[in-house]
């Protein structure tokens, strides 16, 4: 190996390594949202758990309106079921604020991280020469007799990069 080869070599190492970290990172943030959507999904079971009991309660309290409806108006009737239905109602209606509001702050946390990401992964740029688009160009120039340092310059590339394209196509 000679040492023409070493910086081509360290940058592709370097982003390798940087890609499997971003890999990483998002399997550790996918354990965590899946670990935070099964709280959620419980405490969900928990309420309709809770909806059952308090729907059954309700036609109990129905069922015993019925029984008392003779001893009873019209408007103390809707008043009791009113009140019956609102103190049914209320857990639940503070459960629901509750997981929306963990739903909100989940998914603000998921666009966050993924502009992160999106942000990291930009930032990450491959050489041009690997990409083929200025090799025929740095041979063509070369050939004409243009000087490494000239070819490098004029194409924006490393001077190592030029050598590089020229050893592959065994013309230096």
């Amino acid at each position: 190996m000679s040492l023409d080869n070493f910086p081509i070599e360290y940058l592709i190492v370097a982003m390798s390594a940087i890609i499997l970290y971003l890999i990483y990172y998002v399997f550790t943030k996918d354990s965590e949202y899946h670990k935070n959507i099964h709280s959620v999904a419980s405490v969900v079971e928990d309420l309709n758990r809770e909806l059952y009991y308090l729907k059954k309660k309700l036609q109990e309290t129905q069922n015993g309106l019925k029984h008392s409806s003779s001893h009873m108006s019209d408007e103390e009737i809707y008043q009791e079921i009113e009140r019956s239905v609102y103190d049914m109602v209320q857990p639940l209606s503070v459960g629901l604020k509750r997981m929306q509001e963990t739903v909100q702050t989940l998914d603000s946390q998921i666009d966050a991280r993924i502009n992160s990401l999106e942000t990291g992964v930009k930032q990450i740029s491959i050489p041009s020469s690997i990409h083929g688009n200025d090799d025929e160009k740095i041979i063509s120039l070369f050939k004409q007799g243009v000087s490494l340092e000239t070819i490098s310059k004029e194409l924006h590339i490393s001077k190592p990069e030029v050598e590089f394209v020229l050893k592959i196509n065994k013309i230096k």
